[in-house]
Formats: C-alpha cells, structure tokens, sequence
C-alpha cells in the first residue's frame, strides 16, 4: 500500500504517471513528493511507487 493525501491506495508497482492519468490530475499543475523528495516532472513516467511509500501531490492554484 502507498499512501497518498493520507489516504492508504493500491497503487505499489505502477508510476507517477499512471497514478496521475487514473486520477485525472494534469501533470504540468501538479508537484509530486514522495517520501519527503521532490520528484521532477520529466521523471514521472519513471518513477515506480513502492510498499510503504508516502506521496503528496498538490495542485497549483492562481489567484491574487
């Protein structure tokens, strides 16, 4: 399990960009971290989550 947001998923095995296609998040406005690191984008599809990993993925927000 990999939890992402606080939230325990199923996601072990599959990559940054699998998870962020199912979920339906734009790459280009999102930051991933998982276990405290920043992952670069042009890693996404790269980037296998693990058992026990912990991910963040915040979104951009514009405002003023």
């Amino acid at each position: 399990m990999v939890k992402i947001n606080g939230a325990d998923t199923d996601m072990a095995g599959k990559t940054v960009s699998e998870y962020l296609a199912l979920t339906g998040c734009n790459p280009k406005l999102v930051a991933v971290e998982r276990n405290e690191e920043i992952i670069p984008k042009a890693q996404y599809d790269t980037t296998v989550f693990e058992d026990g990993d912990t991910v963040e993925v915040v979104s951009f927000v514009g405002g003023g």
